[in-house]
């Protein structure tokens, strides 16, 4: 519709093509006659440049922000990086892969890395010390402990066979307690945390120490990933694999077989031996903790008390299976530390 009155159109007009015309009227009067004029330019080129301005503005506008973004991001990861580092540190420090946080760090983090790495060695001296003293406790106890059951052995208590089988008996138990209370003690479960055990360097000579031990001609051996490092403190897993695999040696008829797999984030240990294994109605009865292990197995002779209270504080879980071997299978799973 054109404008009725004088002057610009109020909007856009339609055009015949699609257009948008911008349409003015014009009012005349000539020899006494009106005389209307209405004219139309197409708008459209203008429509379309003010478009491709608001588009380019946008384009620049969203530019900005995304160089703004990622200019922040990278304040910000430059700022944090000193954390970033930190927080690596403390991951490598839990897989064994460290014993202490690096010394070279932002001023405002300087105390916490000082009393982190001093708080590490104040741990390991106080273990160190505590297993010093509980092997002098050991030993000091060992010599009255014999002493006792060669008196019981006397000719004094041969007339008195009841009262020498009680004595000798709770000598025994005694002797058991007190050994198993000592490893118990000794244990460093998860207290440091830089602590690891090398698969490739302790294992060999572990096999070679069995080798010599026990009798020739018995084949011995393990298999594990590359560069194994299981976050576990060396000592208390060379208790583990060593009563496992002494208690396989003595029943083993002629092969022992440890092996070490990787599951999830933590790691499978399967000992095998061929020996006369355990009954499978007996071996729940062995798991369970309530009964004595060198007792509950008959003819397997099965006393890793230790190795019980050894994954109880590690939070693993252990069972006893038949093995390919045709013996025993001790599968021991170990959880990812914490």
């Amino acid at each position: 519709e054109w404008p009725e009155r004088a002057g610009l159109a109020d909007e856009l007009l339609d055009g015949p093509q699609e257009q948008r015309l911008l349409g003015y009227r014009a009012e005349y009067r000539r020899d006494g006659q009106p005389i209307i004029i209405s004219v139309a330019q197409d708008y459209t080129p203008v429509l379309e440049s003010f478009a491709r301005v608001r588009l380019s503005g946008l384009g620049l506008v969203g530019f900005a922000l995304l160089a703004l973004l990622l200019l922040q991001r990278y304040a910000m990861g430059l700022a944090l990086r000193p954390l970033e580092r930190a927080r690596q540190q403390i991951a490598q420090l839990q897989q064994g892969q460290r014993q202490q946080l690096d010394q070279q760090a932002p001023v405002e983090l300087q105390p916490l890395v000082e009393q982190i790495n001093h708080l590490l060695s104040h741990t390991e001296d106080t273990l160190q010390r505590s297993r010093h003293a509980l092997g002098n406790l050991g030993h000091a106890l060992k010599t009255p402990l014999a002493v006792l059951g060669s008196l019981v052995q006397r000719e004094e208590l041969a007339g008195h066979p009841e009262l020498q089988a009680s004595l000798q008996e709770q000598l025994e138990q005694i002797q058991q307690r007190v050994s198993r209370e000592l490893g118990l003690a000794r244990l460093s479960v998860d207290v440091l945390p830089g602590a690891h055990f090398d698969c490739d360097a302790e294992l060999p000579a572990l096999f070679d120490t069995l080798a010599m031990i026990h009798r020739s001609g018995l084949d011995l051996r393990w298999q594990a990933p590359a560069g194994c490092r299981l976050p576990r403190d060396r000592e208390d897993m060379l208790e583990l694999l060593g009563n496992l695999l002494d208690n396989a040696c003595k029943w083993a008829r002629s092969r022992v077989a440890l092996s070490i797999e990787r599951s999830g984030d933590g790691f499978v240990l399967l000992v095998d031996d061929d020996g006369p294994g355990i009954p499978a109605a007996q071996r729940e009865q062995v798991i369970n903790r309530g009964v004595r292990l060198d007792e509950s197995a008959e003819g397997h002779g099965l006393g890793l008390g230790i190795v019980s209270d050894i994954l109880t504080a590690w939070r693993g879980e252990w069972s006893l299976e038949e093995s390919p071997l045709g013996g025993l299978r001790v599968r021991i799973a170990l959880p990812a530390t914490r």
